[in-house]
């Protein structure tokens, strides 16, 4: 088996649903609402994980700080969501570059969402 020496790894978690305390309008206010969560992370290439987890950056880690995050109470906006969702990836500091979207599934009456995808690096 040949393992890559130099390059870039992805983990990601796609299409996670949450419901959230989001928005800035009254009628958003007091309840929950679903959003639909996505996140890419570069991380270094390693030669060999040993087939380790901790070797690796963990997805369900990444999962429990994004319910943590949900937890905290309302946002008033999906870019600050975003934002806090970002910095927690980088708790690990394997991360090199986070891509977040946070879409809101039921804002506009015929849209299937909207949202935000932001992107930092280091």
């Amino acid at each position: 088996m040949t393992f890559a020496t130099r390059g870039i790894r992805h983990v990601f978690i796609r299409n996670l649903m949450l419901e959230a305390h989001i928005g800035v309008y009254r009628q958003e206010e007091g309840r929950t609402q679903p959003v639909r969560i996505n996140v890419d992370l570069a991380t270094d290439e390693i030669a060999d994980a040993q087939d380790m987890l901790e070797n690796v950056v963990d997805y369900h880690v990444i999962e429990k700080r994004i319910r943590a995050i949900i937890a905290e109470g309302h946002v008033r906006l999906a870019e600050t969501l975003a934002e806090r969702i970002a910095a927690a990836c980088f708790e690990d500091g394997r991360v090199r570059t986070v891509r977040v979207r946070v879409e809101k599934l039921e804002a506009l009456t015929h849209a299937e969402s909207v949202g935000i995808e932001i992107e930092r690096s280091r």
